[in-house]
């Protein structure tokens, strides 16, 4: 049995984390204000294992206070401002979040010299922004062409870093537009995916910025699960950046298509102008995370959907 700290767990992919880590005996300590996630995506978790706090992790205090009197095996770092847009409009309020947050539980360690088996900090493929290189590998260039892109890229660099200087083991993830249960469709953050599902559902008009024709890589939470947890278990896997995605990609039209024929049911649709700072072509080459640690995806876009509307 290990102790995690998982931070933003009461969201989306920290809850679905969280279930497997508990089912498997672990301890799980959650940090999470709430502002994103839901305390009810945790509801079923046995909570023996599980404490909770609601707390944002810009409360440097008590994450300090917390995380050296707890002595984690494992850290995750997912707690963020995980919207694009919210950063173009605040810039400096999600860059404490995004960024500074995570640079000070990097200190914390460092100045306190904690005996941490991991921690993997959760990015994003938006650092690679719209170069029309493809498909994204991790020696791509970066591009980031938002606020919430920069702070994923420079906390990967801060985490990468003290890494090394510091000898504590740590590892990042850029994810690839992950989807699955308990993604709340109401929430401004929310994956398109979630929306397009609540859309169907309830007779609701969807709205495709631009022309539809964007290429994405979705992953299902399962899958990024399974990522993370042989990120994190591998223990000489160390100081390095890895996509977590499929492979494979799909249109945001064929997706739509793709949803209707599993519902059996026809969508709403109208389009509208692409959004600033909307990045056209995106899909993970996961060539280096599935020769370093085995990883590979068990769901591809039929079988995720399937997957994720079984459990709604």
């Amino acid at each position: 049995m290990s102790k995690y700290l998982v931070t933003g767990g009461a969201g989306f992919i920290g809850s679905n984390l969280i279930e497997k880590l508990v089912a498997d005996q672990n301890e799980v300590v959650v940090v999470d204000d709430l502002s994103m996630g839901k305390k009810e995506n945790l509801k079923s978790i046995d909570d023996r294992k599980l404490t909770f706090y609601e707390k944002s992790i810009t409360d440097y205090e008590f994450m300090e206070k917390l995380l050296v009197s707890e002595n984690f095996d494992y850290i995750v770092l997912l707690g963020a401002v995980a919207s694009v847009a919210d950063s173009v409009e605040n810039p400096y309020a999600t860059h404490l979040i995004n960024q500074e947050a995570n640079i000070n539980i990097y200190e914390v360690v460092r100045r306190n010299k904690l005996k941490v088996r991991k921690i993997l900090m959760a990015s994003s493929a938006a650092v690679y922004g719209n170069n029309p290189v493809l498909p994204k590998k991790e020696t791509s260039s970066i591009e980031p062409l938002t606020p919430y892109a920069i702070d994923k890229f420079a906390s990967e660099r801060f985490a990468m870093i003290y890494g090394r200087l510091y000898n504590i083991p740590t590892v990042a993830t850029r994810f690839f537009n992950v989807y699955g249960p308990k993604q709340n469709p109401n929430s401004p953050y929310s994956g398109v995916l979630s929306i397009i599902h609540n859309c169907l559902v309830n007779d609701k008009t969807f709205t495709v910025f631009g022309d539809g024709e964007q290429l994405r890589d979705f992953t299902y939470v399962d899958d990024v699960v399974s990522a993370v947890r042989l990120l994190l278990e591998t223990e000489d896997v160390k100081w390095d950046v890895f996509n977590v995605g499929t492979g494979s990609t799909v249109t945001l039209n064929e997706v739509i298509k793709a949803f209707e024929k599993a519902m059996g049911k026809k969508l709403d649709v109208i389009y509208a102008d692409e959004r600033k700072g909307d990045i056209k072509k995106s899909y993970a080459d996961i060539s280096k995370i599935t020769e370093t640690v085995s990883y590979k995806p068990k769901y591809n876009i039929v079988s995720g959907l399937a997957a994720y509307i079984a459990k709604q």
